[in-house]
């Protein structure tokens, strides 16, 4: 039962709650679950050999988005055997499943899961969001509660729509002030690593809250809620409001009035109530921030493009002073000099992190009547191919094109390097993405995470830099 007074976390997870198995353990129902061709084939296996159908088909979509190749220039977007091999067996499994929501390669619908389920409308306020993927996170934007599963719990999912989950620590994050140019949502989620730590929020969800949050657009609150993970969270929320209800409004445009008018009147509910307590409280300023760039080697080593790389010996733990030790080994960085100005031969604007509309927009815009630098390699990869789409139709594919960039079809591509989007040792790049582990982007490459204006300056500029530098 709902304690007297209820986070919004636990409201959620109350009302999705099947049984109670103990104090700290539940069955819990969910909305809907989404799957790519890398986590999901042994789930699939799993449910033949128990000889088992899918429970709900209509509540899962799956979609090609790991593996797939984003090179313009083929026909064929898919041209090696093996990933070609994991795409057709996604495929295999949606009809012998029965599950008709499946985009492949060249299905206009087709991108990075956590954009294209979003664009069609299938997250909601209140709901319980699942993919086997971490930075599933990202759907606390719209005031659900998304997280990220593994193999097994997916066969779980597919067989039952329900999932045994451990109810975790609740958190909430107050940021006060506002996030003004140049300085975006992606500064921000730096921001906030960088203050808790990639352990600050471990095992906990985080409720986000402040006038910096809600000031932010819905495609923002994706941004600081993926990046969330990365502080070790089980999942991120930002309470419903009316830029929320728009958006599904406008996503989902086969909702009836009446349908519009249930959910906003559910949306209203779910709030945390005044006297709600957490098992944390973090309270941040985001006056005064500035757009960030990450020094090391996990998303929280950051600062400032004109802060001095911090020294090992000003951290506090040997654990702190050992890990930023290798990181600036790893990443070839000197401690008390500044990354801007730091030359860089590759530019990536792309991932669930940054690469929607609104994204892509503000890269163009640094872009017009500029060019990238010489001997810089820099490469656009649209979160989807509605987005691509949507941009073309603005012109933002010729601006990007003029300025030097390769415009490209949708995939996780650089993200994460499981394609043919892999970065040559040595090689040094500013990335929109999410992730700067060693050899996240290839082995020996090195990876800085900043916001996708910052990516479009530092590939004018041929450093790392944000877009103060081009005036």
């Amino acid at each position: 039962m709902p304690e007297t007074a209820c986070t919004l976390y636990r409201k959620i997870v109350d009302q999705h709650t099947v049984k109670k198995i103990d104090d700290r353990t539940v069955l819990l129902f969910c909305d809907i679950h989404f799957a790519n061709e890398y986590t999901s084939p042994q789930a699939f296996a799993g449910l033949r050999e128990r000889g088992l159908p899918v429970f709900a088909p209509d509540a899962h979509l799956c979609v090609v988005d790991h593996i797939i190749p984003t090179h313009d220039e083929s026909p064929r977007r898919i041209i090696d055997e093996a990933s070609l091999i994991q795409a057709q067996t996604l495929e295999k499994n949606c009809q012998d499943f029965g599950i008709r929501a499946f985009y492949g390669a060249d299905n206009p619908n087709q991108g990075i899961e956590h954009v294209v389920i979003e664009e069609q409308g299938l997250v909601r306020p209140g709901m319980v969001v699942i993919c086997g993927d971490s930075h599933t996170t990202t759907h606390g934007a719209l005031g659900a509660l998304g997280f990220g599963i593994g193999t097994t719990e997916i066969e779980h999912i597919l067989a039952t729509s329900t999932l045994v989950y451990r109810l975790a620590k609740t958190m909430r994050i107050t940021i006060n002030g506002q996030v003004k140019k140049p300085a975006t949502a992606k500064d921000l989620a730096l921001f906030v690593l960088k203050n808790i730590s990639a352990r600050g929020a471990l095992g906990a969800v985080v409720e986000y809250a402040g006038e910096a949050v809600r000031a932010l657009s819905i495609e923002e609150r994706m941004t600081l809620c993926n990046l969330t993970v990365e502080a070790g969270a089980r999942g991120a929320l930002i309470a419903p409001d009316e830029k929320a209800l728009q958006w599904v409004f406008d996503h989902a445009a086969h909702l009836s009035d009446e349908e519009k008018l249930a959910m906003t009147s559910y949306a209203s509910t779910l709030t945390t109530d005044d006297d709600a307590k957490f098992d944390q409280e973090v309270t941040l300023d985001a006056t005064g921030l500035r757009p960030m760039v990450t020094w090391g080697t996990s998303p929280d080593q950051c600062a400032p493009f004109d802060e001095p790389v911090p020294a090992p010996e000003s951290f506090a733990t040997e654990v702190e002073r050992t890990a930023s030790q290798r990181a600036q080994h790893y990443q070839k960085v000197t401690p008390g000099v500044a990354l801007k100005g730091l030359p860089i031969q590759h530019v990536f604007i792309g991932s669930c992190t940054n690469a929607r509309l609104s994204d892509l927009m503000e890269a163009a815009r640094i872009l017009k009547g500029r060019h990238v630098a010489k001997g810089v390699r820099a490469q656009v990869v649209p979160g989807s191919m509605q987005v691509r789409a949507q941009a073309e139709a603005m012109g933002l594919d010729k601006i990007f094109k003029d300025a030097g960039f390769e415009w490209r079809k949708s995939g996780c591509s650089l993200c994460l390097a499981m394609n043919d989007d892999i970065l040559e040792a040595g090689v040094r790049c500013a990335s929109s993405t999410n992730r700067n582990f060693e050899g996240r982007q290839g082995r020996d490459s090195h990876t800085h995470l900043v916001s996708p204006q910052s990516a479009a300056s530092s590939a004018v500029m041929g450093y790392l830099c944000d877009e103060t530098a081009l005036v």
